[in-house]
C-alpha cells in the first residue's frame, strides 16, 4: 500500500493526524499551482484551503484510484476554473495582486529572482486559461499528457496542441524579452 493510500485510510478511520500529514505534503505544491493558475497570492490561499475542506468533508466516501497530488492539483484547478466562471472577469494583473517572492541567500539574488518571477507570472497571464491551466498541471504537477486529458475531459490531442500553442507563445515573450 502507497503512502497516500496508507494516509487516506487512516484519516477515514478519524485520524486527524492523517489528514493533516497529507495536508502538509502538498499544501505547497498546491498553492504554486494556484498561483499559476490565478495569479492572485490570496485567492491561490483561498482556493488550497477550500479543495481541503471539501476533500476532508467527503473523505468518507473517497476512493483513491490513481496519484492523490494528481487528484487534489486537478481538484484545485477545477476550483479555479469555477471562480472564474462565476466572476466572469479578466485575470487580474500581476501588479495588482501580491508579488510572488523567494528566499535567496544574498540581496541581488533576491532581486533578480524576483524580477524573474515577475516577467514568468506576466507572461503565464497573457495565455488563455486553457493554455496555462494544462502547462501548469504539466509543469507544476508533473502529470501526463493523458492523466490531463481525462481529468479535463478533453483528448490528448487537444492537450498537446494546448501546451504547444502556450509554450510558443510563451518562447516567444521571452525572446522578444531577450530582444530589448
Amino acid at each position: 500500500m502507497t503512502e497516500d493510500k496508507l494516509l487516506v485510510a487512516r484519516a477515514k478511520q478519524g485520524c486527524r493526524d492523517a489528514l493533516g500529514s497529507i495536508y502538509k505534503k502538498y499544501r505547497n505544491h498546491l498553492f504554486i499551482l494556484a498561483i499559476a493558475l490565478c495569479h492572485n497570492v490570496d485567492e491561490a490561499e483561498d482556493v488550497v484551503c477550500e479543495v481541503f475542506i471539501s476533500f476532508a468533508e467527503k473523505l468518507y466516501d473517497f476512493k483513491l484510484t490513481g496519484s492523490l497530488k494528481a487528484y487534489l492539483s486537478t481538484c484545485v484547478a477545477n476550483q479555479i476554473r469555477n471562480r472564474i466562471r462565476q466572476s466572469s472577469r479578466k485575470t487580474t494583473a500581476l501588479s495588482e495582486s501580491c508579488a510572488i517572492t523567494s528566499d535567496c541567500d544574498g540581496p541581488c539574488d533576491k532581486i533578480i529572482l524576483n524580477e524573474q518571477l515577475e516577467q514568468l507570472s506576466s507572461a503565464l497571464a497573457s495565455l488563455p486559461y486553457e493554455q496555462r491551466e494544462v502547462i501548469a498541471l504539466r509543469i507544476y504537477s508533473n502529470l501526463r499528457f493523458k492523466a490531463i486529458a481525462v481529468e479535463l475531459g478533453i483528448s490528448a490531442n487537444t492537450v498537446r496542441g494546448r501546451y504547444r500553442y502556450g509554450m510558443k507563445k510563451l518562447q516567444s515573450v521571452f525572446s522578444h524579452e531577450v530582444e530589448k
